[in-house]
C-alpha cells in the first residue's frame, strides 16, 4: 500500500510540473489538429490531438511502473 502511495504522489508531482511548466515547451490544447469551430452563437473546441499526446504520455509513464 505504501509503495502505491509513493507512486501516486510521485505521479501527481509530474503531472504537476507538467502543468504548471510544460506550457513552455508543449502548448497542449493549441496543437495542429485540434478541432475550433466558431459561429454567430457560440464556439465549439474539441483538443483532440492533444488528448491523444496525453493518453500516451500518460500510458508510457504507466507502463514505466508496471
Amino acid at each position: 500500500m505504501g509503495r502505491l502511495m509513493i507512486t501516486i504522489g510521485i505521479l501527481f508531482v509530474v503531472i504537476g510540473l507538467f502543468v504548471e511548466f510544460g506550457s513552455h515547451f508543449l502548448p497542449l490544447g493549441h496543437l495542429p489538429g485540434d478541432i475550433s469551430l466558431t459561429g454567430k452563437h457560440g464556439s465549439f473546441y474539441f483538443p483532440i490531438v492533444s488528448c491523444i499526446v496525453v493518453s500516451i504520455v500518460l500510458n508510457l509513464i504507466l507502463r514505466l511502473f508496471q
